[in-house]
C-alpha cells in the first residue's frame, strides 16, 4: 500500500486485490468494504462521506495483515472477530460456525411456535416458565438470542468442542445473557444416568452438522477449509445427528420436548420430519424455508 493514500484509494486497491485472488464479494460485504469498516470503527455512510480522507499511517499493517488473511480464503468473519446475528454483534473465531442469515428464521420460528404454547398452557391454567436447550450452540447465537428476546426463559447451550463453548459463554457475558452451558454430545448429558438426567426440556432447537461427508470437498473453499469440520460433517448422509437426536428423544430424558426445531440442509427436511414422526405423535409438523426457497428448518410441535 502506498502512503498518503485516502479512504476512497486503499479501499478501491483492496477490492483489486482480493478479486485478483480469486476472492468472490471482493467488494462488499464478505471483501474489502467489511475489512475496512470494521478497521476505521466506522460504518458505510462513514466510509463513503470521508472517501477523501487520508489513511491513518498507523493502520496501514494491520490493513494490509487483514487483506493477506482474507486474500488467502479465510472467512472475512474470521479476520474481523465478528458477525451480526439477529442484529447483534457476535464474536466468531474457527472454533465456532460463522453463524448464517438463514438462522435467524429458526430462531424467529422458535419464538413463533413458543408463543402458542405459552398460550395454549395459559389456557389450562399453566404458566410455567420455559426451559430451553440448544444443542450444538457454537458461537451461541441461538441461545443468547432467545434468551434476549425472551429474558424469562432458562436457557441452556450444549456443545461438545469446550473451544466452541469458551466463545460461547463469552457472547452470552458481552451481550448480558443468563445462559448455562453444558459440554456434552448432542442429549447425552440429559438422559438418564448422567449429569443433568431429569430436567425439562420444553424446547429443544438445533442447528447441527448436516453435510454428508463426502460432500465435504466440494464445499467452497473457505468454509471447507477453514470452518470446522465438527459443525460441518453430518456423517454418510448428513442426517446422522437428527438419527442420534431421535434415538435419544425416544427414551431416556424426563419428558419429550413440546417443540422440536432443527435447521437441516438441502433435500434433508422430509427425512428429518419422517425421523420426529416416529419419535412421536405431534400436534404440527411444519417446514420453514429459508431466503433462497429452500427448506431449511423443520419444526415438531405438542400443544
Amino acid at each position: 500500500m502506498e502512503r498518503g493514500q485516502t479512504y476512497g484509494e486503499v479501499w478501491k486497491a483492496g477490492v483489486r486485490r482480493l478479486a485478483e485472488a480469486g476472492i468472490e464479494e471482493a467488494e462488499a460485504e464478505s471483501g474489502a468494504e467489511l475489512l475496512i469498516l470494521h478497521l476505521l470503527g466506522i460504518g458505510k455512510a462513514e466510509l463513503l462521506r470521508d472517501l477523501r480522507e487520508p489513511f491513518p499511517e498507523a493502520k496501514r499493517d494491520e490493513w494490509e495483515a487483514m487483506l493477506a488473511r482474507r486474500a488467502a480464503g479465510e472467512p472475512a468473519q474470521y479476520v474481523t472477530g465478528e458477525q451480526y446475528f439477529y442484529g447483534r454483534k457476535f464474536a466468531v473465531t474457527p472454533a465456532v460456525l460463522i453463524p448464517r442469515p438463514e438462522t435467524e428464521l429458526l430462531a424467529e420460528a422458535v419464538l413463533e411456535g413458543a408463543d402458542k404454547i405459552v398460550a395454549t398452557r395459559k389456557a389450562r391454567g399453566d404458566e410455567g416458565q420455559l426451559r430451553v436447550l440448544d444443542v450444538g450452540t457454537g458461537s451461541g447465537a441461538l441461545a443468547v438470542t432467545l434468551k434476549l428476546e425472551r429474558p424469562d426463559w432458562q436457557v441452556t447451550a450444549s456443545d461438545l468442542s469446550p473451544e466452541a463453548l469458551e466463545v460461547a459463554a463469552g457472547n452470552a457475558a458481552a451481550l448480558g445473557a443468563s445462559v448455562r452451558f453444558v459440554q456434552g454430545d448432542l442429549l447425552a448429558p440429559f438422559r438418564e444416568g448422567r449429569a443433568h438426567a431429569g430436567e425439562r426440556i420444553d424446547i429443544l432447537v438445533s442447528n447441527p452438522p448436516y453435510i454428508p461427508s463426502s460432500d465435504l470437498p466440494g464445499l467452497q473453499a473457505e468454509v471447507r477449509d477453514h470452518e470446522p469440520r465438527l459443525a460441518l460433517d453430518g456423517g454418510p448422509d448428513g442426517l446422522a445427528p437428527y438419527r442420534r437426536m431421535a434415538e435419544q428423544l425416544s427414551g431416556g430424558l424426563a419428558e419429550l420436548p413440546a417443540i422440536v426445531a432443527w435447521e437441516v440442509g438441502i433435500h434433508q427436511a422430509e427425512q428429518a420430519a419422517a425421523l420426529l414422526r416416529e419419535v412421536a405423535d405431534w400436534d404440527e409438523i411444519r417446514i420453514v424455508r429459508d431466503y433462497g426457497g429452500i427448506d431449511r428448518h423443520v419444526l415438531a410441535l405438542r400443544f
